[in-house]
């Protein structure tokens, strides 16, 4: 039985003897394998833009391979970040396999990531041996998944039969959830008990959940005393989780702490020259001096905005000079500080920290935890962004009365020194951040 990621890589390779390897690069190097079996291949693709290029114009090269590869008839579905966030609400659990374009051979180092890219290649290297666990904290979208995936397609090259498990914070609050509602509690904890490497991306996600970190703590212990390798990442450093539990702070301390910046400007420089390389674009030092200057803090914009220009002149036959780059790729560029959450994103950010559905939030249930999560996301959204106070109302399905009420409350408690809400909003800010 060939392994999905196996069955990917042959797929992509059979498809750039037809498309291209820049064509297929350019549409499916974000994509990732959900699941694949003989009715279905389940893809996952970030991108809207790129999510709906598959969809229109890749299916039958897609569906054409694996029949003449496999001999499978399976369909092609292609999921975006709403249908897998759903997916994983009803509990699916499914590994996704890594994606094989992120090792350490296109990763590009500079002054602001080289220290973390030494420890992950160290940790791949000898794996439960130096540096466990390693922690890699960052801001989104500067490679912290990257390192991660490079950590697990590195180990798995040498040691195929390797256990590796990959789980986002968030994920495995759900999934326990899940397995206490079932009754598969065993079947949870064996899963990641048994790990050989244990990845978790955006770990700050279980802080401040009681059950999840009591889960996590013995699950960490009993692989960290089996010598069994755990990589974790974070927008943050473990001291700066103000509702991270003592015992797992300490815990994430025992190893090696790595930050990763954003690039400076020769790294920005680097990132978009090999990305366009990769794609077979050539931009000439003006054009890639803009997008430099223009975009300072996010190697996934970096990338995404090259992918852009590839899809511009391949659609629009576009001269690649800076005129017309520049029309086009002017959205994509957003100042510091420009970005505002959403009321959905406040909320949604809420409900994660909680454990509470979002209709149960925005519905009518007033037992004692969900009330304070409601008040909570009504003070933070006023905080946060430009509604009135009858719109925050109805976001909530409530008068503008109730919105005071609750923002006023909120605001009393903070006044009057309560710590525990303190902490919470400001770890539920610093989630929202990162999402933006």
């Amino acid at each position: 039985m060939y392994s999905s990621a196996y069955v990917w890589a042959k797929v992509l390779s059979h498809m750039e003897e037809r498309l291209g390897a820049v064509t297929v690069s350019a549409w499916f190097d974000d994509a990732e394998v959900v699941e694949l079996n003989e009715n279905n291949l389940i893809l996952y693709s970030p991108s809207d833009f790129r999510r709906d290029i598959i969809r229109s114009r890749c299916t039958d090269y897609i569906q054409d391979a694996l029949k003449e590869v496999f001999n499978s008839d399976a369909r092609l579905l292609v999921l975006g970040d709403e249908e897998m966030n759903a997916r994983k609400s009803k509990g699916s659990s499914s590994a996704m396999d890594f994606n094989p374009q992120f090792t350490f051979d296109n990763f590009v180092v500079g002054s602001s990531n080289r220290f973390a890219h030494s420890a992950a290649i160290a940790v791949s290297k000898t794996p439960g041996q130096v540096y466990n666990p390693l922690f890699l904290y960052g801001p989104p979208g500067v490679g912290k998944t990257h390192l991660l995936y490079a950590i697990a397609n590195g180990i798995r090259k040498k040691n195929p039969n390797a256990n590796i498990v990959y789980i986002k914070g968030d994920q495995f609050t759900n999934e326990l959830i899940d397995a206490i509602k079932n009754g598969r509690n065993i079947e949870f904890r064996s899963k990641y008990r048994e790990a050989d490497l244990f990845l978790v991306d955006d770990i700050q996600f279980i802080a401040g959940k009681e059950s999840t970190q009591e889960e996590f703590f013995h699950t960490f212990n009993k692989l960290y005393e089996e010598h069994k390798q755990i990589v974790l990442t974070s927008d943050r450093k473990p001291d700066d989780m103000l509702t991270l539990e003592d015992r797992l702070r300490s815990r994430f301390l025992w190893g090696l702490i790595a930050d990763i910046n954003p690039p400076d400007y020769e790294t920005r420089m680097a990132i978009i020259k090999n990305k366009a390389k990769q794609l077979g674009l050539e931009l000439d030092d003006e054009v890639c001096n803009y997008i430099a200057v223009n975009i300072t803090n996010n190697v996934r914009q970096i990338e995404g905005t090259v992918k852009k220009i590839l899809a511009y002149r391949d659609l629009n036959n576009m001269p690649l000079d800076l005129s017309h780059i520049s029309r086009a790729i002017d959205d994509m560029f957003k100042s510091e500080g420009s970005a505002v959450p959403t009321p959905s994103l406040i909320i949604s950010q809420v409900c994660k920290f909680y454990n509470v559905e979002e209709s149960v939030l925005r519905g009518t249930q007033k037992n004692k935890g969900t009330a304070e999560a409601r008040q909570i996301a009504m003070y933070l959204i006023r905080k946060l962004t430009n509604l009135s106070l009858p719109d925050i109302g109805k976001e909530f399905n409530r008068d503008h009365t109730t919105a005071l009420y609750a923002i006023r409350k909120v605001q009393m408690s903070l006044q009057n020194g309560d710590s525990d809400l303190q902490n919470n909003i400001r770890d539920i800010t610093a989630n929202i951040n990162s999402s933006l």
